[in-house]
């Protein structure tokens, strides 16, 4: 028992000295293994170090440069990043709904536009070869390694590009992805309104942008979106369209104001709920159609440009006879409407537009019929201008909106051609029934009056004034006592006018000289005007003087130095005896002319008519 317990403890013992003898390879082993594992770490960062190339794997921006020199590393980083692009989208988020189709996709930026270009290659591989040469012996080893096993490779970075050419880039693609709001709007065509839907815009931010690109281009990535700001866009009112369009059709016209020329307006009717209805359905920047009542103006403002005022519609001189005072008044009032503009459509006024006729003015007291008596009233004569510019009137065809015949018949001017005016009583108008504007203009010159009128002729058409006289009413010889007369002489008081009943045509040619129309333009209602004689009182004879008379009936007629034996040549502003008005009054129906215009016939006994009439010229 003893000897086999003696054995058990030697081969404990034995066992320990074993097991203190077998570390020690293991050790040297390990010792040896990273001895060689050192030993080859060194000679690899020693290998590294000696490289004039780039390490083997060796990646810049995503492009294999490992292997090659600085030289051709540049030149395959200049075959492969320049080109390089990135897809920019803009973000689109449930806030910013309303763009218009299409505006969404995405816009391409190369990384050349981003300043990596060609001519930066160089520079990107020198510099990266001047930070392979640059690290420490022992981390050699370690980039080799690194580039060896797949590692990304270095990324391109802000340093890597041309800032001027990146900033320019970032700026274009911001405004390559930014959209202008495009507001509602509407066109009106022959037979329709086309409708287009507001659509919101975007704009971008540049400082944003630049940091997204420079995250993509580090990173490598080949799409990304950019966050943008919506525009709102104003949209369409259909009501607003409707108040704007709808409603009479205008033509271009003059504009008093400014002395310029105001656009046409066209005529519009449409259903306003059917048209918000598709207005609705539509999408944003969409145009769509709505059916329309249209009127399109006859006369645009480019063409009115080239017409207005271009052609002599009508013309009629008068000669103005009577006192200084008479020939100053007709002046007077002539110059009031000179230079007169009517546009389409509008009603010339003659007391409206030469005004009360006062000592203020300027107008002075010459010879009018009052009541039928001859009397020096402020403003005679003022009736010869109305009546010139009313003949002128009817040679341009234009319509003659009211107008009322002398008491008697006119001297300066064809029977039935007049047209008397007075203050708070008769007036002259006439509509301007052309399509253009219609200027006025009245000249004095030498003892004749001419008013022109001027507007666009659009047709070959030209108007000459002819009359009939339905009936003459002769004056008669009437006597009054007047015992401060001496016996037996006689003088007369009131000059005599015979009565007319006159009929006027207005006859229309056209070009070739053909009778058009020839209708009643009016018919004129002349009183007569009785000769008043005074005479003085019978002599008494005497039978037992046995004397003779002083004075025999049929002495010849001496004139009465207290009254004038000059008849003014129309009647006068005042309380005139208002004639009847002949324009309201219905026109008798149309009576075929006479093949040339009735004889004039004197006005009175002692003088005959004396007036000018010029026809519009002819071209």
């Amino acid at each position: 028992m003893a000897q086999r317990t003696d054995e058990v403890m030697w081969e404990k013992a034995a066992g320990k000295r074993m097991k203190k003898g077998g570390a020690a390879p293991v050790v040297a082993a390990l010792f040896l293994t990273a001895a060689i594992m050192g030993g080859g770490y060194a000679g690899l960062c020693a290998w590294a170090g000696s490289q004039t190339d780039f390490y083997p794997g060796e990646i810049v921006g995503g492009v294999d440069i490992g292997g090659l020199t600085v030289e051709q590393a540049a030149q395959v980083l200049a075959g492969s990043l320049p080109g390089r692009t990135i897809s920019v989208a803009p973000l689109q988020e449930a806030e910013k709904e309303g763009w218009p189709a299409g505006t969404e996709d995405a816009v391409a930026v190369t990384l050349a536009d981003l300043g990596y270009t060609a001519e930066q290659c160089p520079a990107i591989a020198q510099k990266r070869f001047d930070q392979q040469a640059a690290t420490p012996f022992l981390s050699r080893g370690v980039q080799v390694l690194s580039a060896l096993t797949g590692d990304q490779g270095d990324p391109l970075t802000a340093q890597d590009r041309d800032e001027e050419i990146f900033r320019r880039g970032v700026a274009d693609l911001a405004e390559a992805l930014a959209l202008e709001p495009q507001n509602g709007g509407y066109e009106v065509l022959d037979d329709e309104i086309l409708l287009t839907k507001e659509a919101n815009g975007r704009s971008v931010s540049e400082d944003g942008l630049a940091l997204l690109l420079d995250s993509a281009v580090s990173a490598g990535e080949t799409e990304v979106r950019a966050d943008c700001t919506t525009r709102k866009a104003e949209p369409l009112s259909i009501q607003e369209i409707y108040d704007a369009v709808s409603g009479e059709m205008e033509n271009a016209r003059y504009d008093h104001a400014t002395g310029g020329i105001l656009p046409e307006k066209g005529g519009a009717s449409f259903d306003t709920a059917s048209a918000q209805r598709t207005l609705n359905a539509a999408a944003p920047g969409e145009t769509v159609s709505v059916p329309a009542d249209i009127q399109e103006p006859e006369v645009t403002a480019e063409e009115l440009e080239k017409v207005l005022f271009r052609d002599l519609l009508g013309e009629c001189t008068t000669h103005v006879s009577g006192t200084a005072a008479r020939v100053s008044n007709v002046k007077l009032a002539s110059a009031a409407f000179d230079g007169t503009i009517l546009n389409s459509g509008d009603i010339f006024s003659y007391n409206d537009t030469v005004g009360q006729r006062t000592e203020a003015k300027g107008y002075k007291p010459a010879p009018a019929y009052v009541q039928g008596e001859t009397v020096d009233e402020i403003g005679g004569g003022v009736c010869q201008p109305s009546s010139t510019l009313y003949y002128a009137c009817l040679l341009a065809n234009l319509e003659i909106t009211e107008r009322y015949a002398h008491r008697y018949v006119p001297s300066y001017i064809t029977r039935g051609m007049d047209a008397t005016v007075s203050w708070g009583g008769p007036d002259y108008k006439f509509t301007n029934n052309t399509k253009y504007p219609l200027k006025i203009v009245a000249k004095y010159d030498k003892g004749y009056l001419t008013v022109q009128l001027w507007g666009t002729k659009d047709n070959d058409l030209s108007v000459k004034m002819t009359y009939d006289t339905i009936s003459t009413t002769p004056f008669e010889e009437v006597e009054q006592l007047d015992p401060t007369l001496s016996p037996g002489q006689r003088q007369v008081k009131v000059t005599p006018y015979i009565g007319y009943r006159v009929k006027t045509y207005r006859n229309v040619f056209d070009g070739s000289g053909a009778l058009v129309s020839s209708d009643v333009e009016d018919i004129s209602d002349y009183k007569k005007r009785d000769r008043l004689v005074l005479v003085g009182p019978e002599k008494e004879t005497s039978s037992e003087a046995g004397g003779t008379a002083t004075g025999v009936p049929g002495t010849p007629l001496e004139p009465n130095p207290g009254v004038s034996g000059e008849e003014p040549s129309t009647p006068a502003s005042g309380p005139a005896e208002v004639p009847k008005p002949s324009t309201p009054t219905p026109t008798p129906a149309p009576e075929p002319a006479p093949s040339t215009p009735a004889p004039a016939e004197p006005s009175t006994p002692e003088e005959p008519p004396a007036f000018v009439v010029i026809p519009p010229s002819q071209e």
